[in-house]
């Protein structure tokens, strides 16, 4: 069974939340979580830069054997989606630069791997990660909760024993 450390990164120009998790044979840890916050008020390239250099920082301090990233998935708001797609690609060349390679999935895999089915809810996840990871506490902001939520569905492909 692999032993690893695993950072899932949730895709965001505002808010990109982190998580790292680790995984021991066929059981799965929390180690911490946060989120990237850009400040709105400036200039869309200086934040693009912030996320840059703040995933540089965690990379290096939790040194990830293991990056995974959520795709897109489009909803109405296409500027939006385009700013996103932007902040996506900034995460996927800097985990690239760090690791070399970066695993991506679907939003309804990761759905799937936590709660079993593809319609889960927002606060289902939520409280299925919480659960995965034996956290009394709601994991905030929702964007940590949902990079968890990537980093387990990671670790659930790397081990079918693991235990949900």
């Amino acid at each position: 069974m692999p032993n690893k450390v695993i950072m899932g990164i949730d895709p965001g120009f505002g808010i990109m939340g982190w998580g790292v998790i680790k995984l021991t044979g066929e059981e799965v840890s929390l180690i911490d979580y946060g989120a990237i916050e850009t400040d709105k008020d400036q200039d869309f390239g200086k934040r693009l830069c912030k996320i840059n250099e703040d995933l540089a920082r965690l990379f290096d301090e939790y040194k990830p054997d293991d990056i995974a990233i959520e795709e897109l998935f489009f909803a109405a708001n296409v500027t939006t989606g385009l700013k996103v797609a932007a902040a996506r690609g900034i995460a996927l060349m800097r985990a690239t630069y760090y690791h070399g390679e970066v695993f991506n999935y679907k939003p309804n895999q990761i759905k799937i791997a936590i709660t079993g089915g593809c319609k889960a809810k927002k606060k289902d996840m939520q409280a299925a990660v919480g659960r995965i990871l034996n956290q009394e506490q709601k994991i905030k902001p929702d964007d940590a909760a949902d990079a968890l939520a990537i980093a387990l569905t990671h670790a659930f492909t790397l081990c079918e024993g693991l235990s949900r």
